[in-house]
């Protein structure tokens, strides 16, 4: 179970955060729209909750299982071309001679690339919190960069 893929060019995802994220999705929406409907109303003495309040209770039980969707669906797609990084936010596609160095040690929870421009990208779908399971991605996203980045300089 632990094993890397057999296909170098197999999607990086993470294991363990994703399935959390899922049923933090899941438990949002139903803790919040259970709260919302719950609650008491405008009829109780000091206040209660109106129907505005109730849907935006709603709203953000909503709002965080977008965010937890958004975290399970994390990925690093590897192609002959390059690799494209969807992290939680932001999506960057890069190629393969643009990447210096895969780092994954320290106290990162996930592996870092070092561009040749000096930026540096993380790749949350090889997450530490993964074990062996994540090591061994981490080496055959190093492995992909090693056989692909290759750059030839003629200066």
């Amino acid at each position: 179970m632990d094993q890397p893929k057999a296909d170098p060019y197999a999607v990086f995802r993470p294991r363990r955060g994703r399935r959390v994220a899922l049923v933090a999705a899941v438990l949002s929406v139903l803790i919040f729209t259970i709260g919302a409907i719950s609650l008491p109303g405008k009829d109780v003495l000091y206040g209660g909750w109106g129907f505005g309040d109730r849907m935006l209770l709603v709203g953000t039980g909503f709002a965080v299982a977008f965010l937890m969707w958004r975290y399970a669906t994390i990925r690093a797609v590897p192609t002959r071309e390059g690799l494209t990084v969807r992290n939680l936010v932001l999506t960057r596609r890069l190629e393969w001679a643009q990447i210096v160095r895969v780092q994954f040690g320290g106290g990162a929870p996930w592996v870092s690339l070092d561009l040749d421009d000096t930026d540096t990208v993380a790749v949350m779908a090889i997450q530490k919190a993964d074990g062996a399971f994540a090591r061994a991605e981490a080496g055959r996203l190093s492995a992909l960069v090693q056989v692909h980045g290759v750059r030839s300089d003629t200066d």
